[in-house]
């Protein structure tokens, strides 16, 4: 039995911002993987890609971190593009991989599946209902709204998004999502709302202006931390949700949870790639006035 898996793609990322233009893997199966890798979780992921970016699994395994590939024909292609204020992108999808089945992760058992879908056709809802099944689902919402045509990325709502709901023990979403997904700016009216359809545990993220956690009635204001400097915002809210679902699966409170989740974030956004360091850093970064 694991502590957490998480189900995703792993991608080939362009990443362009006002500084640089980096080639690197990317998606949220990468950096949630390499946030947890020096955690004390068991931890698994379960992912897939073609051949040809096989490396990136090598590379993950060598951190000890454990893999389960899924055979695929192509591997995910993203282009992300950043403003200078790196909580704005644009994003274009050149290549798309295999969806996952039932039947791929019918002997993996976990406390938490953390779900990552990149695109809307990625995981579907009758596979959100089996995992819900086995243990508590984690849903990152971003990947069942969007929409590609001529390969850019255009923000749309998710159709079934009330039936699959349901079955979603934590959502997040940053604040753009949930109005798209709820039709509300306010986030105390977009989060009540998501509970209502069924989420226990709705994160919502702003960048820069911290985040809010809504639980059994209860706002949790959880502030941001600000980075030394910014030099790579990609896979800051995968990063969020590897320290908080880690922080909860070790019986963490929401608010700590949440500040660790949001201070792991901001240490990553310091270095281009994703967050390799400790917890040890994360919690000694907390200290430190902001």
């Amino acid at each position: 039995m694991y502590d957490i898996c998480c189900i995703g793609h792993i991608t080939s990322d362009k990443v362009v911002t006002t500084q640089a233009v980096m080639h690197m893997a990317g998606g949220t199966a990468y950096y949630f993987s390499y946030a947890v890798g020096n955690l004390d979780v068991n931890y698994l992921l379960v992912t897939a890609l073609a051949e040809s970016e096989m490396h990136y699994v090598s590379a993950l395994r060598d951190k000890g971190i454990e893999v389960k590939v899924q055979p695929s024909a192509h591997t995910v292609y993203f282009e992300n593009i950043y403003a200078d204020d790196q909580d704005h992108r644009t994003q274009n999808v050149l290549q798309k991989a295999d969806p996952f089945t039932a039947e791929q992760l019918q002997q993996v058992d976990a406390r938490i599946y953390h779900l990552g879908p990149l695109l809307a056709d990625d995981i579907s809802v009758e596979l959100i209902k089996t995992l819900a099944g086995k243990g508590m689902v984690s849903l990152d919402a971003q990947g069942y709204l969007r929409k590609v045509e001529n390969k850019k990325v255009y923000p749309v709502d998710w159709p079934e998004k009330k039936e699959a709901l349901k079955y979603v023990d934590i959502l997040k979403a940053d604040e753009a999502e949930m109005k798209v997904l709820t039709g509300h700016k306010e986030v105390s009216k977009g989060a009540k709302l998501l509970a209502r359809w069924g989420v226990k545990e709705v994160v919502i993220t702003n960048g820069s202006m911290g985040s809010v956690i809504y639980n059994d009635g209860i706002f949790y204001q959880i502030p941001a931390y600000k980075p030394q400097m910014v030099m790579d915002a990609t896979g800051c809210g995968d990063t969020y949700m590897a320290g908080y679902l880690y922080q909860r699966v070790k019986g963490k409170g929401i608010q700590e949870a949440g500040q660790f989740a949001a201070a792991i974030a901001s240490r990553k956004m310091e270095s281009p790639g994703p967050f390799t360091g400790t917890e040890q850093e994360v919690l000694k970064f907390l200290t430190k006035p902001f």
